[in-house]
């Protein structure tokens, strides 16, 4: 099979022949989980036979979140005919002379995944850029990164070429972190700036690390169910030992990261527009630590929140993109 001639019909028939039943009995629209009984096992075999035979990513479509053949259709065309491409810039929607390129960034044991179908929610004229930190998706292959200033460094590195127009960033529970600090970077560089930063799902920096979790030293068992209790994660990642094994190291890298990473002392509000974003019941980040941001930048643009948990933003892609342009919007007028 060729990139170019995936079809449905071929993805219909490779999931009938892990399920033994007829073709016909996998219609478009049918749940996984619901109407045809694909349990983690079923999926993770499904998700082995693509990556065997159309060469997409490690575990892509076990953590996908593809609910049925047409979203699952829609995934592997992404990966096969240059959506994504193998670097740490992801660009669903290419445009040769945007208006706008808003940057993303993932959550910790996360990847550009996160942001799939955002796309399409936001102006004609705005290019989305993904970034992917090494060690997951496409990058797999490359050795992950558990220090704050040299996954800064990376991913500096990865977009100063598409700073060449109005651009913001925004950053979600480690992206976040991650977006704050390669803003700093950029203005101690004398770099051009976001016209707007957005945090999402993470408290200000502060000058100590906190003691409380840690979860990078949990034994596996107390960080799955760390993970449960935060919500978020899939029952495919959480409840499956084969597929756990493969991403319990992603988590703790990224955890080391952010439990060791020691903002600089003395720091001055950074001169760009910010934003904060949260769920209402985010066990992770509450209100106040959202609302410690105002000291970090000289134009607080106060808090979105948004019904949910430390993941709110899965069920409110829309709302949160209209609150995103608006903001950006504002901040350029």
């Amino acid at each position: 099979m060729t990139t170019a001639t995936v079809s449905i019909e071929e993805l219909r028939a490779l999931i009938a022949g892990v399920l033994e039943i007829e073709p016909e009995e996998v219609t478009d629209q049918a749940h996984f989980t619901e109407e045809l009984d694909i349990d983690s096992l079923l999926m993770l075999e499904i998700s082995t036979r693509l990556e065997t035979s159309y060469g997409v990513p490690e575990n892509t479509v076990a953590v996908s979140g593809a609910q049925n053949l047409s979203q699952l259709h829609a995934l592997l065309l992404s990966k096969l005919v240059g959506e994504t491409a193998a670097g740490p810039v992801i660009r669903p929607r290419p445009l040769s002379d945007p208006a706008v390129r808003l940057f993303l960034f993932h959550h910790a044991g996360g990847s550009h995944l996160l942001y799939r179908g955002w796309a399409e929610h936001f102006p004609k004229g705005w290019e989305l850029c993904l970034l992917e930190a090494p060690g997951r998706g496409q990058l797999q292959a490359l050795p992950l990164i558990d220090d704050c200033d040299r996954l800064v460094d990376y991913f500096h590195t990865a977009i100063e070429p598409l700073l060449d127009r109005p651009f913001g960033f925004f950053g979600h529970s480690m992206g976040a972190a991650i977006a704050y600090q390669l803003t700093r970077r950029l203005h101690h560089d004398q770099d051009p700036l976001p016209a707007w930063l957005g945090v999402s799902a993470y408290g200000a920096p502060r000058s100590e690390a906190g003691t409380e979790g840690r979860p990078h030293l949990m034994s596996d068992d107390e960080l799955r169910g760390w993970l449960r209790n935060v919500g978020g994660s899939t029952p495919q990642l959480l409840d499956n030992d084969t597929v756990w094994r493969q991403f319990a190291p992603v988590f703790r890298n990224d955890f080391t990261l952010l439990e060791n990473w020691t903002p600089p002392h003395g720091r001055e509000p950074l001169p760009v527009p910010l934003s904060t974003f949260g769920g209402r019941h985010d066990k992770l980040t509450g209100e106040e630590y959202l609302l410690s941001w105002q000291a970090f930048t000289t134009h607080f643009r106060g808090l979105e929140s948004y019904e949910g948990d430390h993941f709110y933003l899965m069920n409110h892609q829309q709302p949160l993109a209209a609150a995103i342009t608006a903001a950006m919007r504002a901040a350029a007028a």
